[in-house]
C-alpha cells in the first residue's frame, strides 16, 4: 500500500466516453438504416435487406451489451473502449463489404471511431485504430460486392450520328474519371485518419493531463486547508502547554535537588525531566511544521550525523526496545539542511514501530549522493486489509485511547513537501515494513 499524495482512480472520464460511445453507435445505426431505406425506395438500388438488417440488429445489440456495461461498477477501461471500437470497425467493415466496398459513400465512417478512440484512448491504441482503419478501407478497395446501380443516364444526350466507339469513349472516360474519384476518397481518408489519430490524440492527451492537473491541485489544496487547521492547532497547543510543561520542569528539578538522597525518586524525577524536555521538542517540531520555524530549527549537518542525533535522542526515550540499526553510503555524507520536521517526521515513524513491537525494531539506511533510502521493520501483528486502506489518513488510529491518528499522517505530509515517498507493506515473515524513498536534492545545504 504506497502513502503517496496521489488520487484515487477517477472513473469519471472513461464512463463520460462510453456513454458518448453508446449514443454515437445509436446515431450511427439511424444514419445507416434511413440511408439504406432512402436508397432502396428512392434510387431503386437492390441492397441486400437482410444485410442491412443484420448490421443495425448487430450494432443495436452492441449497444445493448454497453448499456449493461455502463450501470456495472468500474464499467469503462481503455481495454474496453478498445474492445468497443474495434467491434465497431468490424461491423462496418461487413457492411461495406457487402454494399460497394470502397465505392459506398459511407466509408467514410470508418473516422468515427478513429475519433473516438484519439480522444479517449493512448496514443498507442490510438494508431492501432488508425492503423486497422487505414488496412480496412484499403481491403475494400480490392475485395467486395459491387454495388447494384443505376445505368448511366444518357437521356439528355444526342445520340444522332454517335458511332459505337465514340459511345465507347465516352463510357470509358466516364468510368476512369470515376476510378479518380475513388482514389481521391482513398488517399483524402488516408490523410485524415493520420491527421486524427496525430493531432486530436494530442489534444485529447493535453485535455486528461489537464483534468488530472486540475484534480491534483484540488488534492493539494484541500491538503493545504487541513494542514493550516492543523497548524492553527498546534501553535495553540504549544502556547497552552508552554507554560504548564515549563511549571512542571522547574518543579521536577526543585524535587529532585530536594529528594537527592533517594536514588531511586531521583531515577524516575530525572525520566521524569526527560520527558517533559521531549515534549518541548515535540511541541517545538509542531510548530515549525506549521510555519514558524525558530531561528535555529535548521542547520548545516553531514547526512550520517543528523541520522544518528535522531536515532539516538528516540533510543533514550525507548531504552527497553532492542534496536538493530545499520547505516552506509558513500563517504563523506552529502551535507544536508537539518530540518527539525523531517527529524520529526523519522521519529514519528520509529514510534509507530515500536509501538507496534514493543521488543524489537530494526532500521537500514543507505545513501548515496543524491537520494536517501530508509527501512524500518517491526515484528507485530502486521496490517489488515481495514488499517491498510485507512492508514496514513488524519485521526486514524489503532491504538485505543493512547494515540491521534496524526503521526504518520505528518511524517508522510512532511516527507512529500520534500519530495519523498512513504510505503508500509506486510513483511512476509510477520510485521510491518516502512519504507522511505527521499531525494536530496530540497535538503542539500
Amino acid at each position: 500500500m504506497h502513502l503517496m499524495n496521489s488520487l484515487a482512480p477517477n472513473y469519471t472520464a472513461p464512463l463520460t466516453n462510453l456513454r458518448r460511445l453508446f449514443w454515437l453507435r445509436m446515431v450511427m445505426t439511424i444514419a445507416i438504416g434511413a440511408a439504406s431505406w432512402v436508397a432502396m425506395f428512392f434510387y431503386d438500388i437492390a441492397l441486400n435487406p437482410v444485410t442491412i438488417a443484420g448490421t443495425v440488429m448487430l450494432m443495436l445489440a452492441l449497444n445493448a451489451f454497453t448499456w449493461w456495461r455502463l450501470n456495472r461498477p468500474n464499467p469503462a477501461g481503455h481495454m474496453v473502449m478498445l474492445t468497443q471500437l474495434l467491434l465497431d470497425m468490424t461491423i462496418l467493415t461487413g457492411l461495406f463489404y457487402a454494399t460497394g466496398g470502397y465505392t459506398n459513400p459511407f466509408v467514410w465512417m470508418y473516422l468515427l471511431p478513429l475519433t473516438v478512440a484519439a480522444v479517449s484512448l493512448p496514443w498507442r491504441l490510438t494508431w492501432l485504430v488508425a492503423g486497422l482503419a487505414v488496412s480496412c478501407y484499403t481491403a475494400l478497395m480490392f475485395w467486395f460486392q459491387p454495388m447494384p446501380t443505376m445505368p448511366m443516364d444518357m437521356s439528355g444526350m444526342d445520340m444522332k450520328g454517335m458511332s459505337a466507339a465514340d459511345m465507347h469513349m465516352m463510357h470509358m472516360h466516364h468510368q476512369s474519371g470515376f476510378s479518380v474519384h475513388l482514389l481521391g476518397m482513398w488517399a483524402g481518408f488516408v490523410v485524415s485518419a493520420i491527421v486524427i489519430a496525430f493531432f486530436v490524440e494530442r489534444i485529447g492527451r493535453s485535455l486528461r493531463e489537464y483534468d488530472s492537473l486540475i484534480a491534483e491541485t484540488r488534492e493539494k489544496a484541500l491538503e493545504s486547508e487541513r494542514m493550516l487547521a492543523l497548524g492553527t492547532l498546534a501553535t495553540a497547543a504549544a502556547h497552552e502547554l508552554g507554560t504548564p510543561l515549563a511549571t512542571m520542569a522547574v518543579v521536577a528539578g526543585e524535587m529532585a535537588a530536594d529528594y537527592a538522597d533517594q536514588p531511586q525518586l531521583t531515577e524516575s524525577l530525572t525520566l521524569l525531566r526527560t520527558q517533559i524536555g521531549r515534549c518541548k521538542d515535540i511541541l517545538t517540531s509542531i510548530t515549525a511544521s506549521a510555519g514558524q520555524r525558530r531561528a535555529e530549527g535548521v542547520q548545516r549537518q553531514a547526512l550520517d550525523d543528523f541520522l544518528q542525533n535522531i536515532i539516538a535522542c528516540w533510543q533514550d526515550t525507548h531504552p527497553a526496545t532492542q534496536f538493530d540499526c545499520v547505516l552506509q553510503g558513500d563517504q563523506p555524507a552529502p551535507v544536508i539542511a537539518a530540518d527539525r520536521t523531517l527529524g520529526q517526521a523519522l521519529v514519528n515513524l520509529l514510534d509507530n514501530a515500536a509501538d507496534a513491537s514493543p521488543h524489537a525494531v530494526e532500521l537500514s539506511g543507505s545513501w548515496v549522493s543524491t537520494e536517501f533510502d530508509l527501512t524500518i521493520r517491526d515484528h507485530g501483528t502486521g496490517l489488515s486489509l481495514e488499517v491498510a486502506d485507512n492508514i496514513g489518513t488524519p485521526f486514524y488510529t489503532t491504538k485505543d485511547d493512547s494515540g491521534l491518528g496524526l503521526g504518520l499522517y505528518l511524517a508522510r505530509i512532511i516527507l512529500e513537501r520534500f519530495g519523498g515517498t512513504l510505503d508500509l507493506a506486510n513483511h512476509p515473515q510477520g510485521g510491518v515494513v516502512t519504507r522511505v524513498h527521499l531525494p536530496l536534492k530540497a535538503l542539500m545545504a
